[in-house]
């Protein structure tokens, strides 16, 4: 008989709401304003990296590698938190799987790169009731994909991170909950993802229950030395040293 996960930690955004497009509005507004338009590969680099990246992604990108980063994150950051006051959604089937996760007593928390301020727009529509324990971009040393956001989760909750279900959207994100041991379930939205030692890959949350989370932890734990070296090889190439949302 499968066994429940002592946790299951929840990535934010593309994963539980379709707020990647909120970001998109920002990053496309801030480039018009700078009087140019990002080239979409841009777009996609930046995805899951640090704020910090991002901003130098983007800048080199529109061709205006002078510009302060500093003042295009706070721009950035000032109008996503009007957009996830007003337009943000679930994205599907996270909600009923939230839910059900919650019915069933077991510990949640929301592992997201995305800043405390924003974080708390988001939780007032998810309902703070719904975590246990939340970690934010601002509140950890390194992000994504280091592991540290996942192994402070369970820290905090006071789980084995080897007996939680990490529920991510992006390789960043993948290579964060991988490395930092826990089970991966995967739906890749923005970014493609590649198939992995541990992680399992679904379309959408649509139709995902907890028997599905359970059936995860059966087996031999992912956590070998092939989704570790996976994993560092991931948080290598896309960096983490950075505070902050990753756009």
């Amino acid at each position: 008989m499968s066994v429940a996960p002592a946790a299951v930690l929840f990535d934010m955004d593309g994963t539980l709401f379709d707020s990647e497009q909120l970001w998109d509005v920002a990053i496309y507004e801030l480039a018009e304003k700078y009087g140019a338009t990002v080239p979409i590969e841009t777009r996609m680099a930046m995805v899951g990296t640090s704020m910090g990246d991002s901003m130098e992604l983007l800048h080199t990108g529109i061709g205006q590698p002078w510009r302060d980063p500093v003042y295009s994150e706070l721009w950035i950051n000032d109008r996503v938190g009007e957009l996830f006051t007003t337009s943000l959604v679930w994205r599907p089937g996270a909600q009923e799987l939230l839910h059900e996760v919650r019915a069933a007593g077991i510990p949640t928390a929301l592992v997201t790169a995305t800043q405390r301020r924003l974080v708390d727009i988001a939780v007032e529509v998810a309902g703070r009731h719904n975590f246990d324990v939340l970690v934010c971009g601002d509140e950890v040393d390194y992000t994504k994909p280091h592991p540290e956001p996942y192994k402070k989760a369970a820290r905090l909750l006071g789980v084995d991170i080897a007996q939680c279900v990490a529920i991510e959207d992006s390789p960043t994100g993948v290579a964060s909950a991988t490395a930092a041991g826990a089970w991966v379930l995967a739906i890749p939205h923005h970014v493609p993802l590649d198939e992995l030692p541990g992680v399992t890959l679904r379309p959408t949350l649509a139709g995902v229950g907890l028997s599905d989370l359970r059936a995860l932890l059966i087996g031999p734990h992912p956590r070998g030395e092939a989704a570790a070296e996976q994993a560092r090889e991931a948080g290598s190439a896309r960096g983490g040293t950075a505070q902050r949302r990753s756009v």
